[in-house]
């Protein structure tokens, strides 16, 4: 997969929490990057909206509101939504990251598949859609690139929850989905449910079974026309020898009126195994024709990288290693056509090098529904005759009794998943009153009808701009445009309690004047209390106040003799006083102790050293043990631990005092050689003078003193030479 290494967003961290590693996939609605969440040590898919969506507050309050409801839903077939925040001008959701490929990927390697894969592949999705529509979730996108595969062989479908917030952030007139996989309701801008999902995953069907979309043109718009006004076709008439109960299934997931079709993923899901169990190995494994593509030539060579050539096999040609698959709208392999005012992808249709051709299709059994022929007679079974020889067909009567059983049968199942309706006939003259009866009702509900949609209850009103205004004020004003209200409070951090923010829905809008109007009404902002910060670490201090939506404020540092440098003494707004979120908090935080210079009192007297040292906030401590020094009088410092750095307050200095010099015997020289007396007199410690007399001619020491008694280390000798 290509890096796109000069995204500005690759590498960064955002919300403080998730590291950009790369950029996987961009689309029309977000780009798609790898990230890694710090906090928990894990891959995800961080969805980065693109700026004119980000941009959009409203939209980015429906955007957290559908996530929220999709990060509920949790299913194995389903991506997960795991967080949705904004940070700065980056506004995001975050996902599962699924490593693997997507469906699109399938299709375009494979062609079209053969039955048994087809529905192996789609019954995940449909089992999620189940899910989905059981909590309330309509997806309004499915489409083969939002059907992921990892390489464990899971499958999930993407984006909930997306498609719908944007929807709701356009115009009424907008086609929100891929034109090609697009249903009727959709196109024609009604409200969707889950049966659009069913249409959608119909068309799919088609498309794996025959390795081409039903509907192709030249522009979207032809496309979407062909979805309102033209019926899908049977995937046999591509597949010649495809089973009934397959043809049948995607005619009744692709029909044109939503009450046709199954009511939700749940009960398609139930038809789905009930096929797969029934068929035959035969039926399930029957191979398409070769050389039917997946996409026409101008869409597959759109969709593969030039120099690369699509695998015949993608599961055993496949590069080594795992792609990574966002759960994106992968717009990179389709081209983007404007549609009802967005841009949205499209596969492009060619038509020079995919003629169309008829094909001979083996005889057809009668699909479901009242254009079914109960008259048609289709080969079945064979019987033998005695002899074994020969084989003749089964009487016509037995053929049309087992066509009866199975037609009971599928109604059976299916009526559960599509209400079912039936006419019966009766007397002529009773069938005409009848019939004169109910046009006199449908003359008189039309009238009704003309009032209550023309100048009534029913009739279109645009909701008046209502923000900043007093409740009685919005309430007037909605009764003066023939709209009935309710309030509802909400926190606003802009606008002042009890004016109004805004409504639901939103001014400007046209609706019909019977829907009520909800009016949110301010509360003020929403106040939160500040943490207890004091006697955390600095770092600890910054974690709790991202997590409680605070920012950080000024940081001032000083010297603490208990607290350790790094910790919070104080805090400023205090703790626990409500504030908004984002309000900055200063902190006051420890430099450690204080450092003091030690002093050197070498030499001083003991009480002098003593109250130096603690006048400069330190400790003397007098070691037991005093020595002798020839230069330090007794009684004075001879040496000091440490002499010199710096320590905290109260820190210990030892002192060693002196006992004064030391006392050696001074033995007698006189009579002997001057050398040699103040040779032996030194090294006993003791500074030698010498007076000469008469020059010292002799060297011979005449008088000496001291001598004979004991004099302190390094006192003066005076030797007398002559």
């Amino acid at each position: 997969m290509q890096e796109y290494t000069s995204d500005p967003l690759v590498g960064t961290l955002v919300d403080g929490r998730y590291l950009i590693q790369s950029r996987l996939a961009s689309g029309g609605m977000s780009t798609v990057y790898l990230a890694t969440d710090r906090r928990l040590e894990r891959g995800v898919a961080l969805k980065v909206l693109h700026p004119h969506l980000a941009g959009d507050p409203q939209f980015l309050d429906r955007l957290g509101r559908e996530a929220k409801a999709a990060a509920r839903l949790s299913h194995p077939h389903v991506v997960g939504v795991l967080d949705q925040g904004e940070d700065g001008r980056v506004a995001y959701l975050v996902m599962e990251y699924i490593k693997g490929h997507t469906l699109r990927d399938v299709i375009t390697d494979k062609g079209a598949l053969a039955p048994r894969l087809a529905l192996a592949l789609i019954a995940p999705v449909v089992e999620g859609l189940g899910a989905a529509h059981e909590a309330g979730l309509i997806h309004r996108d499915i489409k083969p690139e939002n059907v992921l595969i990892a390489d464990d062989g899971r499958i999930k479908v993407g984006d909930f929850g997306l498609a719908r917030a944007v929807s709701t952030s356009t115009s009424t007139g907008s086609l929100i989905g891929t034109v090609a996989y697009l249903s009727p309701e959709l196109v024609l801008g009604k409200q969707a449910d889950a049966r659009s999902d069913i249409y959608s995953v119909g068309i799919m069907l088609y498309e794996m079974i025959t390795g081409r979309q039903p509907f192709d043109g030249e522009v979207p718009i032809q496309v979407a026309y062909q979805h309102v006004n033209s019926t899908v076709g049977a995937p046999s008439e591509l597949v010649p020898g495809l089973a009934e109960e397959i043809d049948e299934l995607v005619q009744w997931c692709t029909a044109n009126d939503p009450d046709k079709r199954p009511v939700d993923g749940n009960a398609l899901l139930s038809e789905l195994r009930h096929i797969r169990t029934n068929l035959s190995d035969a039926e399930l494994d029957i191979q398409p024709p070769a050389g039917r593509s997946a996409l026409p030539a101008v869409a597959a060579a759109a969709a593969t990288p030039a120099g690369v050539a699509a695998s015949a096999d993608p599961w055993q040609d496949r590069p080594e290693g795992p792609s990574e698959v966002p759960p994106e709208d992968h717009t990179d392999q389709s081209r983007t056509e404007v549609i009802g005012g967005i841009q949205r992808p499209t596969e492009v249709i060619s038509r020079g090098s995919n003629p169309t051709t008829v094909m001979s299709a083996p005889p057809r059994r009668p699909a479901y529904g009242p254009l079914s022929a109960p008259e048609e007679v289709v080969p079945d079974q064979e019987t033998y005759s005695d002899d074994g020889l020969e084989s003749v067909p089964a009487p016509a009567s037995k053929r049309a009794q087992r066509k009866q059983d199975r037609d009971e049968e599928r109604a059976r199942r299916r009526a559960a998943a599509t209400p079912v309706r039936s006419l019966r006939g009766g007397n002529a003259r009773r069938r005409g009153l009848l019939w004169i009866l109910l046009l006199v009702v449908a003359a008189l509900l039309a009238a009704g009808a003309g009032w209550f949609f023309g100048m009534g209850p029913g009739s279109p009103g645009t909701i008046p701009e209502l923000a900043n205004r007093t409740v009685a004020e919005a309430q007037q004003l909605l009764r003066t445009a023939g709209f009935q209200s309710t309030t509802k409070d909400v926190y606003d951090d802009n606008v002042p309690p009890g004016l109004v923010v805004g409504s639901e829905p939103e001014a400007g809008q046209v609706i019909r004047k019977f829907q009520t109007v909800s009016l949110a009404v301010s509360k003020g902002p929403e106040l939160f209390p500040l943490p207890e910060l004091a006697g955390k670490t600095l770092d600890e201090a910054k974690t709790a106040l991202n997590g409680t939506g605070m920012a950080l404020g000024l940081i001032t540092e000083t010297f603490d003799e208990s607290a350790a440098a790094g910790t919070v003494l104080a805090q400023a707004p205090r703790s626990g006083n409500p504030v908004r979120h984002g309000t900055p908090v200063d902190l006051t935080v420890s430099k450690g102790p204080q450092p003091i210079p030690v002093p050197d009192v070498r030499g001083q007297e003991q009480d002098a050293a003593v109250k130096a040292l603690e006048a400069a906030g330190l400790k003397a401590v007098i070691s037991p043990e005093t020595v002798n020094d020839r230069k330090i009088p007794k009684g004075s410092v001879v040496a000091q631990d440490p002499a010199s750095g710096n320590l905290t307050k109260g820190g210990t200095v030892n002192l060693t005092i002196s006992k004064g010099p030391k006392l050696v015997d001074v033995p007698s020289f006189v009579g002997k050689q001057a050398k040699e007396a103040r040779e032996a007199l030194e090294n006993l410690g003791f500074e030698v003078r010498v007076n000469n007399i008469l020059g010292g001619f002799f060297g011979t020491v005449r008088d000496q003193d001291p001598v004979n008694t004991k004099a302190p280390e390094g006192s003066v000798v005076t030797l007398t030479v002559v």
